[in-house]
């Protein structure tokens, strides 16, 4: 045996075996990081607050369920006044969100395929309506497309257009509100997609656009989807813009949330039964993108 070799059989012997089974792996897989976390003891600190808040969020739906008028639910469903509202909000929400997807998807490639001076000015303008009051984006509407508008006088005059107080201008406040969804929705899953198969379409002597239409829309489908779905929740639970922007006349564009309202003052077993359906509507839309926003990462 060398001198090298007793020194680090020495060695091994004061470490308590050899120093290569003492070796340890460090590093942590996805199955241990998470074990770890689910392992981890919550402090009372913050398990208190934060069941407060789980309390908090969910007492008003527990409310809504427990004082829901169930006996007479399907005669409040099946009201002339609650299946008017119902159907006109369904309609006026399945046309903003064809309207967003016309114009959004567009929008959102161009924030995410090019570079041009003041794109972050632009998606900041774009993403505007959802911290926006509604109610302040049916003013800024009733402004713009209204009769004496800086757009609307010149419709009405020219082509005989009147948007305010209208079923269009129904579509067009749930639009202007529910559009930013799809389009935050859609620019990041272009941002995901890989460019390379655009390009190489390209080099083949695909256009630009058929390039678009034969390659990124089929690669962005499901956030196209998830947009979409997004944006028709958003549009069918729109209030303030809505009732400032189109008013709040039965047949015509009183919608759910408005059909609520209304409901709440002279028959509060309508308005209950009413919001019930809007919840229904959200949990659906949960439902349908669990995989995106309900599964932990």
């Amino acid at each position: 045996m060398t001198p090298t070799d007793k020194s680090d059989a020495a060695a091994d012997t004061l470490e308590g075996g050899p120093r290569r089974g003492r070796v340890r792996n460090t590093r942590r897989g996805p199955a241990t990081a998470q074990a770890t976390r689910r392992g981890i003891a919550v402090p009372l600190p913050l398990l208190l607050p934060a069941l407060l808040g789980l309390a908090f969020l969910l007492l008003p739906l527990v409310a809504l369920l427990v004082r829901a008028p169930w006996s007479t639910m399907p005669d409040q469903l099946t009201s002339a006044e609650v299946w008017q509202a119902l159907r006109l909000s369904l309609f006026c929400a399945t046309a903003a969100t064809a309207a967003s997807l016309v114009i959004g998807v567009p929008l959102a490639w161009v924030l995410a395929r090019t570079d041009f001076p003041g794109r972050g000015f632009v998606r900041a303008l774009v993403t505007l309506p959802l911290v926006l009051p509604p109610v302040v984006g049916g003013v800024a509407l009733l402004l713009a497309l209204g009769r004496n508008g800086v757009v609307g006088q010149w419709l009405d005059s020219w082509f005989g257009i009147t948007l305010p107080f209208t079923t269009t201008g129904v579509v067009v406040a749930e639009t202007f509100v529910a559009m930013p969804f799809l389009v935050i929705s859609v620019e990041g899953t272009l941002r995901a997609a890989d460019p390379r198969y655009e390009e190489a379409a390209t080099t083949l002597g695909a256009s630009r656009f058929t390039a678009f239409r034969r390659v990124t829309l089929p690669l962005i489908a499901p956030g196209i989807a998830a947009g979409a779905v997004l944006a028709w929740a958003r549009a069918l639970g729109e209030f303030g813009a809505t009732i400032t922007f189109a008013g709040n006349f039965p047949g015509r564009t009183q919608t759910m949330p408005l059909a609520v309202y209304l409901a709440l003052q002279n028959n509060p077993e309508a308005a209950i039964a009413l919001s019930l359906v809007l919840l229904a509507v959200s949990i659906t839309v949960l439902a349908a993108l669990r995989d995106r926003w309900m599964t932990a990462s």
